[in-house]
């Protein structure tokens, strides 16, 4: 199997930087997943998305928590946040400490290596 970018240039990444209330991050895990892969999620279903996202849980702190995504888009990305925050709320939420999920950073991807670069990494 080729090796993959984690992100194509041209597109954005979305990082959040979260914590959940404590003594809270495996029962989060649970519900983000139970959520993630439901058919309610609208982010499985936007044509903007372009990587299913990743997430991350902190190496000495386990109620901290990263989500990383990749889009087209912002404004697909925040199109899609919308349209979740106008259905039910995610049971997940109600762990964060925040109480709510919005990516304090958005970021473009500039330089990402070439498919054909990575392809002939792998075969050496």
């Amino acid at each position: 199997m080729a090796l993959q970018a984690l992100a194509d240039e041209g597109n954005i990444v979305h990082i959040y930087d979260f914590r959940v209330k404590p003594g809270c991050g495996d029962e989060f895990i649970r519900l983000f997943n139970e959520h993630d892969f439901s058919e309610d999620n609208p982010m499985h279903k936007a044509p903007a998305r372009m990587k299913d996202g990743v997430l991350c849980r902190h190496s000495t702190d386990p109620d901290r928590f990263y989500l990383i995504g990749e889009w087209k888009s912002i404004e697909a990305h925040k199109a899609c946040l919308q349209e979740i925050m106008a259905g039910p709320r995610p049971k997940f939420f109600d762990l964060l400490e925040a109480g709510r999920m919005v990516p304090p950073a958005y970021a473009s991807v500039v330089s990402s290596t070439a498919h054909e670069h990575l392809a002939h990494q792998h075969d050496k």
